[in-house]
């Protein structure tokens, strides 16, 4: 990219370039890989489940001009992530890949006397956290390999508004149970994605975090028809819950040359709805 090139086509542009989304093939992953897909790229999904890879692939291919393949991958353990990158290299032999979308992500929700250690901590804290770092460290020869200081490697971490709030109870957890051991991930993930920013940044790669709010997805599914998305969406500043078109925004620009400067940012994607909920202090009489 020229630096007095700044128009959209050069500044955003990800065509020809290589990604990896986990959790692509439903929901906030499968709307960022359509996004890239949409712009030229080449996406490989990974998730566990082949019938939805294999759908999502179909769909997005008709659409191009970029193209979209899966991998099946469980990333519970590190065995898995290991299994991951070497389907990946299978298919990328020359080890290359550009932007990696660390999106796989599990929640559980529990009274708060009966979170079950395996379900309810160990396995949130393996899938949100653990398969991120060595997914991230196992890849980061990989998105290093074309970087430049214009044109870098980019991680994008799918943290969530849950992150930086202490409320594990509302509109999309069941009566008496709270995301307990979902928030600390969360929160987990931001931390991780500054230790990542700082180490990776000498190697011209990029880390930052999208913190959605309240999107339609599996797992939002529960709030949406207990609640209704008119209640849900009547509790949002702007009116409204976030759409595929919030993310595709957000996505490319961290994924392009337009944010070669941006990296360790945590990004609330949530329509205000974080800020808002805060209030304002009352006023105390000195």
């Amino acid at each position: 990219m020229s630096s007095t090139d700044l128009s959209v086509q050069s500044l955003f542009s990800v065509r020809g370039k290589i990604a990896l989304v986990t959790g692509g093939g439903t929901g906030i992953g499968k709307a960022i890989a359509t996004a890239l897909v949409h712009n030229g790229a080449k996406v490989y999904l990974a998730a566990r489940k082949e019938t939805q890879l294999k759908e999502a692939v179909a769909e997005l291919n008709v659409q191009g001009p970029g193209s979209a393949h899966y991998i099946v991958a469980n990333l519970s353990n590190k065995a898995g992530v290991d299994s991951l990158i070497s389907a990946l290299t299978v298919l990328e032999p020359s080890k290359t890949l550009h932007i990696l979308v660390n999106n796989s992500g599990v929640s559980w929700g529990s009274p708060f006397d009966a979170v079950p250690e395996d379900k309810g901590w160990d396995n949130i804290m393996a899938v949100n956290v653990k398969s991120l770092f060595y997914l991230t460290a196992g890849l980061s020869s990989w998105l290093a390999k074309d970087a430049t200081a214009t044109d870098p490697g980019h991680v994008i971490n799918i943290s969530s508004t849950a992150s930086v709030s202490p409320h594990v109870e509302g509109l999309v957890s069941a009566d008496g149970s709270g995301t307990y051991s979902y928030n600390v991930s969360k929160a987990a993930v931001n931390h991780l994605t500054s230790i990542l920013a700082v180490k990776l940044g000498p190697q011209k790669i990029m880390v930052n975090a999208i913190c959605p709010g309240i999107f339609p997805t599996k797992m939002t599914a529960f709030g949406f028809k207990s609640a209704g998305e008119a209640k849900i969406a009547a509790q949002q500043p702007t009116g409204r819950v976030g759409q595929p078109s919030d993310l595709a925004g957000l996505a490319l620009f961290l994924s392009s040359p337009a944010s070669a400067h941006v990296t360790g940012a945590h990004i609330l994607l949530d329509g205000g709805a974080t800020l808002s909920s805060q209030g304002v202090a009352p006023k105390v009489k000195l």
